[in-house]
C-alpha cells in the first residue's frame, strides 16, 4: 500500500466538531510538533472556537511564532487573531503547578510546611517523572474550568512526549511503594501505638537509611511525607480521571513526523503505543514534504541530459550549457529526495494503513509569526483525497 491510497485526515471536520475538546501532538523532536499546535490552534481560533495551546517542551518557538514576548502557567491571549474565535497559549511551569495543588488542596499551615520543606523543593523542581504528572495535572485543571472550547497540548520532543500516559501508573506505584508505607505508617497509627512503631519498627531502616542519605535529608522526608499524606489520594484520584478523559470520544491524538527514517519510525512508535492503550488516534501529520512542478523528468532523465551537455560543450549547446547541466543535477538531487521520502512514507503506510495522513509541504523558510502559522493550517487542511 502506498500514501496515496491511505485515508486522508480532515484536519478542519476535527477542530469544528464541537465534540473535540482535546488534541494532544506527540511526536519526535525536530518534526515540527510545535509548529503544528500552534498552527491547529490559530485555525481552531480562527473558525469559531475559544482555543488554549498549552505545550510542555521549553522552547520558546510557540511564544514567539504567536507574537508574545514569554509564556508562563497562566493562559496568555494571543492578539490579531481573525474571525470571533479566541487563542490564548501558556506553557508548562512544573513547580508552579505543584505549588498550585499543595496551596489549592491544604490548609495554609499544612501548604506553608509543605512549601518550605526541602525536599519538596527538590521534588518538585524536577524530580524525575514530575514534569510528566504535573502535565497530567495541568490539562485535568484546564479541563474542569470549562472555559475553554478546545485544548491543544504540544508535548516534549522524543518517545518522553507519551511518558505522561504513565503518571497515574506511576504515582499509584510510588504511593503504594514499601518506602512511603514505611514512612506514613507511624502517623496513620497515631499516639503510643505510633510511637513504638517509630522506635521498634523503623529504627533499623532509619538507621540504614541515615547512614546512605544523612539524618537531615532523611527528617527533611519523613516531614514532607507526613504533611503530604493526605494530599496523596488526590493526586492519585486526578491523575486516574485525566488518563479516562484522553480516552474519551472527546479527545484526538495526532503523531506529527517528517519523511525520513527515524522520525517515521518514532511515529509508527506512537501509533502502536496509543492503539495500546486503547487512546483514540486521529491521524498522522507529515510535515516538509518536498515536492516538485516537474516530477515528469525523472533523475535519471535529468543526469542523462547533464552529462551530454558536459559533452557538447559550449561551442556546440551554446553559451549556457554549463548553467543548465548544474541545473539539471539540482533536478536530479531533488528528485532522489522526493524517491527516498515516498519510500519511507509508502512503508509506514503499509505497516498502518488505518491510520489518516496529512501531508504538509515544506515552506521555504521558518515560521516565525501568525502568517506562517496560517499557512501551515493552510496546507494541512487543503487535503485532497486519495485518487483525486
Amino acid at each position: 500500500m502506498s500514501l496515496d491510497t491511505a485515508p486522508r485526515l480532515d484536519a478542519d471536520a476535527l477542530l469544528d466538531d464541537p465534540q473535540t475538546r482535546i488534541v494532544v501532538c506527540c511526536g519526535a523532536g525536530g518534526v515540527g510538533k510545535t509548529t503544528t499546535a500552534a498552527a491547529l490552534g490559530v485555525r481552531a481560533a480562527e473558525r469559531g472556537r475559544r482555543v488554549v495551546v498549552l505545550t510542555i517542551d521549553p522552547a520558546k518557538r510557540l511564544a514567539q511564532s504567536m507574537g508574545i514576548d514569554a509564556l508562563d502557567n497562566s493562559p496568555r491571549r494571543v492578539a490579531g487573531i481573525k474571525g470571533s474565535g479566541e487563542l490564548y497559549a501558556m506553557m508548562l511551569d512544573m513547580k508552579r503547578t505543584f505549588d498550585e495543588i499543595v496551596e489549592a488542596h491544604a490548609d495554609a499551615d499544612r501548604a506553608r510546611a509543605i512549601l518550605e520543606n526541602p525536599f519538596y523543593q527538590s521534588l518538585s523542581a524536577g524530580f524525575a517523572g514530575t514534569q510528566e504528572y504535573m502535565a497530567m495535572e495541568k490539562l485535568g485543571q484546564l479541563r474542569a474550568r470549562d472555559s475553554w472550547d478546545l485544548i491543544v497540548v504540544d508535548t516534549p520532543p522524543s518517545r518522553s512526549a507519551l511518558d505522561f500516559l504513565d503518571a497515574p501508573k506511576r504515582l499509584g506505584s510510588f504511593l503504594d511503594g514499601r518506602f512511603i508505607r514505611m514512612l506514613t505508617a507511624p502517623a496513620k497509627a497515631g499516639g503510643r501505638a505510633g510511637m513504638k512503631f517509630l522506635n521498634v519498627g523503623m529504627s533499623m531502616m532509619t538507621g540504614t537509611l541515615g547512614k546512605l542519605l544523612g539524618s537531615s535529608l532523611l527528617r527533611d522526608v519523613q516531614t514532607f511525607v507526613a504533611a503530604m499524606d493526605t494530599l496523596f489520594g488526590g493526586f492519585r484520584t486526578r491523575a486516574e480521571a485525566t488518563y479516562r478523559l484522553l480516552q474519551a470520544p472527546g479527545t484526538a491524538f495526532l503523531v506529527v513526523a517528517t519523511p525520513e527514517r527515524d522520525a517515521l519510525r518514532e511515529a509508527a512508535y506512537f501509533v502502536e503505543r496509543l492503539e495500546a492503550d486503547r487512546m483514540p488516534l486521529a491521524g498522522l501529520v507529515l510535515n516538509r514534504v518536498h515536492e516538485s512542478d516537474a516530477a515528469q523528468l525523472s533523475a535519471e532523465r535529468a543526469l542523462a541530459a547533464a552529462e551530454a551537455l558536459d559533452e557538447w560543450g559550449v561551442d556546440d549547446a551554446g553559451a549556457g550549457a554549463g548553467d543548465a547541466a548544474a541545473l539539471l543535477r539540482l533536478h536530479a538531487e531533488r528528485m532522489q529526495v522526493l524517491a527516498h521520502e515516498r519510500r519511507t512514507r509508502d512503508r509506514f503506510a503499509a505497516l498502518h494503513p488505518e491510520v489518516p495522513v496529512a501531508q504538509v509541504t515544506a515552506l521555504p523558510g521558518d515560521v516565525h509569526d501568525l502568517a506562517g502559522l496560517r499557512d501551515v493550517a493552510e496546507l494541512l487542511a487543503s487535503q485532497e483525497a486519495p485518487g483525486a
